[in-house]
């Protein structure tokens, strides 16, 4: 890159000399940059046509290329260097109030600019590996390719319900407790209510859908109400007038951090995976 970058600025002077001084090298070195870059291409990259350099036909394809990408990297470390360049986070409405909350609220006292996504799993992926986000946090069932995955913090899925409720009266529950009750869930075609019915049918336990609630702030409402049970991940706490029990047969839910494999050696970035670490219910 370093040879590339100089070749750029060689083949805008064509001089030796100038191209030198603007890149603060001696003309040997800079002599010595140029062929090895012409080694490594396998071409001629400039010919003397009496006092005068010209670029070859393969000279100029790699000084397009070059210049491109020596703007490609200035506008990047120039990004890098503005404080003012938010990061972007990526996370479901959950994940985002009930698990990230600390992190983001230390984040801004302290004066580092985030950006907030809410996406579900899929779209939190899908930012992450397009670069829209610098960081996701979600639950994934094995680590989604082409990003890296940092495991966060595990929880019980919970059954939550009105207070007064006989099930209040147990430390824990099983799925067989769940029989014939009217459940809160997430719409049809939701992974967390995929999972519940398909837990439910190698239980061989049947409920009876109450209410279809988008997101847990939902659930919980509808719940202190007394409509029915819903299924809730063990960093949410029960509001007031709701009771909480972890649901011992279905498997505890792993949140992960995603980012981009480059990502990782970006100060931002890894202070910002630090503090959500750092800040976990």
């Amino acid at each position: 890159m370093d040879a590339l970058s100089s070749f750029a600025v060689f083949a805008d002077h064509l001089n030796f000399t100038k191209a030198a001084q603007e890149l603060h090298v001696s003309q040997p070195a800079l002599h010595v940059k140029v062929n090895k870059l012409a080694s490594a291409v396998g071409s001629t990259l400039y010919v003397r046509d009496g006092r005068r350099l010209e670029l070859t036909a393969a000279g100029r394809s790699l000084a397009s290329f070059a210049r491109d990408m020596r703007a490609d990297l200035e506008s990047f470390l120039a990004g890098l260097a503005d404080p003012q360049t938010p990061l972007v986070l990526a996370a479901g409405e959950g994940a985002h109030r009930y698990v990230l909350a600390g992190a983001v609220r230390l984040l801004v006292e302290r004066g580092l600019r985030v950006r907030l996504l809410s996406t579900d799993r899929n779209e939190t992926v899908d930012a992450v590996r397009s670069g829209r986000a610098n960081l996701g946090v979600t639950v994934v069932v094995g680590p989604p390719p082409g990003v890296v995955c940092v495991a966060l913090a595990t929880y019980p899925q919970l059954a939550v319900f009105a207070a007064g409720s006989p099930l209040g009266r147990r430390r824990a529950l099983k799925l067989k407790d769940l029989q014939g009750a009217d459940m809160i869930v997430p719409p049809p075609g939701r992974p967390q209510r995929d999972a519940l019915e398909l837990a439910s049918r190698r239980a061989g336990v049947t409920w009876t859908v109450a209410a279809e609630a988008e997101g847990w702030a939902q659930t919980l409402h509808f719940a202190t109400l007394g409509v029915g049970i819903g299924i809730v991940n063990g960093c949410v706490d029960p509001p007031p007038g709701a009771v909480a029990r972890p649901v011992r047969d279905l498997p505890p839910v792993t949140y992960s951090a995603l980012f981009l494999k480059g990502e990782q050696a970006s100060p931002g970035v890894r202070r910002l995976l630090e503090t959500v670490q750092a800040n976990l219910p």
